[in-house]
């Protein structure tokens, strides 16, 4: 029966073999997750850097923390080595030594330096400063898996952010040297083009936001409280994605310059042209209104606008900062032109269709005359007096001057109404036997 002690009944030979098998594997995973520690880039990166705000107050603990964990693993390295040389005296070890064993392994049998227990983190209550503090393997190691983490916590997210931001503001910044060479060989600068405004405020927030996250890393840390996962949640990049859009629509705006100076001269004549066309068919309706008004009686012509000296000027401006290469400003006026000279070409022929619509609708009473007059003639009925009648009265009208529309037309419907009556066989009579329009066989 073993002898029971102030921790319980004393340990078996083989319950103590497990115990330091067990510690000792367990020794040997503190040590190597320790120098891991020790040699981890992010823990060398926060030593050598000046850090600020969240980040200078969390690794200020964890240095602390770091210092205590080697600190406690020595005073675990010590017990561990003190029992196994304990269990080394004898093949079999008397109830003396196995009660001592049991005491080292089980019970409080760890001693720690006074200032051990300060607290040195949040997550750890604040204890009055001690001479000394006796504890257990299990709570000792207990605490420093407690304060292993949390330092750990500090190092990996830091790194995680040192990896992945810093690096992206680098090569955003170099396409944004990029865009501003680009911007300023064609005339896009600060204070003359918003575009280059803009270009002057995404330097000053890379550079801004480099140095933040190069002293406070762990500001820009979202999601998850790594605290409880090492490494969890991701870096926060919303202010290098805000920086990266405003970029890119930078860029945009400077191809479009480019798109500018590549084919003003081009655009700059189809401009022109456009107008040039827009003018001939506003000519085209002046002559056509006078024409109008001279062959339709009573017509209601709406008058003809005069040219577009407005788009003149601006195309003469236009014009005058392409030789100055002032394409920047050349643009937006190339592109409002272009606009507007189409609006103009397209009120133009609007103009001309509503001033030439009479002498359209004369021409279709014209056309339509003929052709009955040829359906007539197909029927053997040229030399009808009354059609004949009929038709000169139409013709006469319509080829007038000033031609009566509404007379005309009233002329022309007679006309179709006397062919279609002469052409219909009268009620009664067999479908075979023509008949002239007074029933006659």
């Amino acid at each position: 029966m073993a002898v029971a002690g102030p921790t319980g009944p004393a340990l078996s030979r083989e319950e103590v073999d497990r115990a330091l098998a067990r510690l000792g594997a367990e020794h040997e995973a503190v040590e190597s997750s320790l120098l891991a520690l020790q040699d981890h880039a992010g823990r060398r990166l926060l030593e050598g850097a000046e850090l600020t705000g969240a980040t200078k107050s969390r690794w200020a603990v964890a240095e602390q923390l770091i210092t205590q964990l080697w600190t406690h693993f020595d005073v675990y390295t010590d017990v561990l080595t003190t029992a196994r040389e304990l269990r080394a005296r004898h093949r079999w070890p008397t109830q003396g030594e196995l009660a001592e064993l049991t005491d080292l392994l089980r019970g409080s049998g760890v001693t720690l330096p006074g200032g051990g227990t300060l607290a040195l983190s949040p997550s750890l209550a604040p204890t009055a400063a001690r001479l000394s503090e006796r504890l257990s393997l299990t709570e000792l190691v207990d605490r420093m898996n407690g304060w292993y983490a949390e330092a750990l916590d500090v190092v990996v997210t830091a790194d995680a952010v040192w990896s992945a931001l810093p690096a992206r503001i680098d090569l955003l910044a170099a396409e944004l040297q990029r865009t501003r060479s680009l911007a300023h060989s064609v005339g896009v600068r600060p204070g003359e083009h918003p575009s280059g405004d803009d270009l002057e405020q995404i330097t000053h927030e890379l550079t801004s936001l480099r140095a933040e996250v190069i002293s406070d890393p762990l500001a820009f840390w979202y999601g998850a409280s790594p605290s409880s996962a090492p490494g969890g949640g991701r870096p926060d990049t919303a202010r290098y994605d805000r920086a990266a859009r405003a970029l890119e629509e930078v860029r945009r705006e400077i191809e479009a310059v480019l798109d500018v100076r590549q084919d003003a001269e081009q655009r700059l004549m189809r401009v022109r042209d456009v107008l040039s066309r827009a003018d001939r068919t506003l000519n085209e309706a002046r002559q056509a209104r006078v024409e109008v008004l001279s062959k339709i009686a009573g017509s209601d012509v709406p008058a003809v606008s005069g040219p577009p000296t407005a788009l003149y000027e601006q195309l003469s401006a236009a014009a005058d900062q392409r030789r100055r290469a002032q394409w920047h400003r050349l643009s937006p006026l190339l592109e409002s032109l272009e606009e507007r000279s189409e609006e103009e070409l397209l009120r133009a022929r609007e103009s001309l269709t509503a001033v030439t619509a009479p002498l359209a609708v004369r021409a279709e009473l014209r056309g339509r005359l003929d052709a009955y007059k040829a359906k007539v003639a197909r029927h053997g009925l040229a030399e009808d007096p009354f059609l004949i009648e009929r038709y000169d009265d139409a013709r006469r009208r319509l080829w007038s001057a000033p031609c009566d529309l509404m007379a005309a037309e009233e002329a022309v419907l007679r006309y179709q109404r006397a062919v279609a009556e002469t052409l219909s066989p009268p009620a009664g009579a067999a479908a075979h036997e023509p008949t002239d329009r007074r029933g006659e066989s």
